[in-house]
């Protein structure tokens, strides 16, 4: 088991291709520690792109959270009809898949559990991704990604993974 501890990321072990933490966001008005997986080999060779993806996501969370909160609540509104018509008890999917009308409703369906640092392309860009645990979708949970500070876009947990 190797495990590291680096200046900007804390305390990582080198688990199946990926160094991994913690680190702790606010989403929804709620703290929450979560996994932190950096893409690198077992070298630990972070690139300067990963290292100022990681520096930037921190000191402009609130901003780039902020618009992920926004983007999730367009895409949860877009699609909750889609869930509760698959449920078909009405009563289950004012539980799974209820209607909202605040993005702070959102804090009891969506749970964040990992920010991925991605390895850097050849594009440039510094890329994230925050994978959440949602309540109407347990199978395919919510992926967001950023690029360059940017929320790109937001789907299943696959567009980040």
């Amino acid at each position: 088991m190797t495990m590291i501890n680096d200046e900007l990321f804390g305390k990582l072990e080198y688990k199946n291709n990926f160094w991994r933490g913690k680190t702790t966001i606010t989403m929804f008005d709620l703290e929450k520690e979560i996994l932190l997986s950096v893409d690198a080999h077992e070298s630990a060779n972070f690139s300067n792109v990963q290292r100022e993806a990681f520096l930037n996501f921190i000191q402009d969370m609130k901003d780039i959270i902020n618009e992920v909160e926004k983007q999730v609540y367009d895409y949860y509104s877009e699609n909750y009809e889609e869930y509760r018509d698959m449920l078909g008890n009405e009563s289950e999917a004012d539980k799974i898949a209820p209607k909202i009308d605040s993005i702070l409703d959102l804090k009891r369906l969506v749970k964040p559990t990992e920010l991925i640092v991605r390895r850097v392309r050849k594009n440039g860009m510094r890329r994230l991704g925050l994978l959440c645990e949602v309540s109407w979708d347990i199978e395919n949970g919510l992926g967001i990604k950023i690029e360059d500070e940017i929320v790109e876009e937001v789907g299943y947990q696959d567009i980040v993974l």
